[in-house]
């Protein structure tokens, strides 16, 4: 089934698949940046073969969310966080009586960690799983690192220029707020301060699954290891997928598509995360 959100004059497209299982958890899945819900269809089928429900929505002016960011775009980090709990609010009936997993990638993962920072206790869940999501300070990026630093001050300067990002070779179309909050991470490694969670990344209590892969071009492990280091207030279960324990190529974007490790990995942290979860 397909649910439309309206969000301050944007409509959000969230796929869902219910739950066969009477006792398999629910997924809400947040993809990264450009990527559309469509994508992550061979890790919606796995997920569902093993009874899980699955939500994944479209972030704004991706896939079938509507309209297509413009110079009259006003969006930023916070309203796709805000978003989050949008989603949650509006699967809530789905996920009554099951366990809720956020399973946020890249961009999604950090639309997740500023809604859990925010909001966490409006809209509760029982765990956040973080695949290739990391904060992608330039320094990271060893013989690229100068590259990164060039491009992140390229693309603010042209999403400011043109009052939105056009989506060239990266990202798909942005809103200037977004490519902004991404553009000061990447030159930073911390989240813009006008997000207003820079310093309260340890209030997060929900137990963590981050996950790497093997040559991930945009979030490489040493981004994934700052991001998580900030969680302080939590357990992060920290791991890594090959290409040999995949059987097929990885990178940022091909692991959707080769996603069967990375479930048998989050299924073995699931029984961990609801003891965690269950701790007062």
């Amino acid at each position: 089934m397909q649910l439309f959100l309206d969000r301050d004059g944007d409509r959000l497209s969230v796929s869902v698949s219910p739950a066969a299982d009477p006792d398999a958890p629910f997924f809400v899945v947040f993809p990264a940046m450009g990527v559309p819900a469509r994508y992550y269809g061979q890790l919606v089928a796995r997920l569902t073969a093993d009874g899980c429900g699955v939500a994944v929505a479209d972030l704004r002016g991706t896939g079938d969310s509507r309209p297509r960011a413009t110079r009259a775009s006003r969006y930023a980090m916070t309203d796709l966080a805000d978003d989050v709990g949008a989603v949650l609010a509006a699967t809530a009936e789905l996920r009554a009586g099951r366990r809720t997993f956020l399973f946020a990638h890249s961009l999604g993962g950090h639309a997740s960690v500023i809604h859990l920072t925010r909001n966490a206790p409006e809209h509760p869940v029982d765990g956040l799983i973080l695949i290739a999501s990391g904060l992608p300070l330039w320094r990271l990026f060893g013989a690229r690192s100068l590259g990164v630093l060039g491009f992140a001050n390229g693309i603010r300067a042209i999403s400011a220029l043109l009052g939105h990002w056009p989506g060239w070779g990266f990202g798909g179309r942005q809103s200037r707020g977004v490519i902004q909050d991404w553009a000061h991470t990447a030159r930073r490694g911390e989240f813009a301060p006008r997000l207003g969670v820079a310093d309260r990344l340890g209030d997060i209590t929900v137990p963590v699954l981050a996950i790497s892969v093997d040559t991930d071009q945009y979030t490489p492990p040493p981004t994934i290891e700052l991001l998580v280091g900030k969680l302080t207030g939590t357990t992060v279960t920290r791991v890594h997928v090959s290409e040999a324990e995949a059987g097929a190529p990885l990178d940022h974007f091909r692991w959707a598509k080769a996603p069967g490790a990375i479930v048998d990995r989050v299924t073995a942290w699931l029984p961990t995360a609801v003891l965690a979860a269950d701790q007062p």
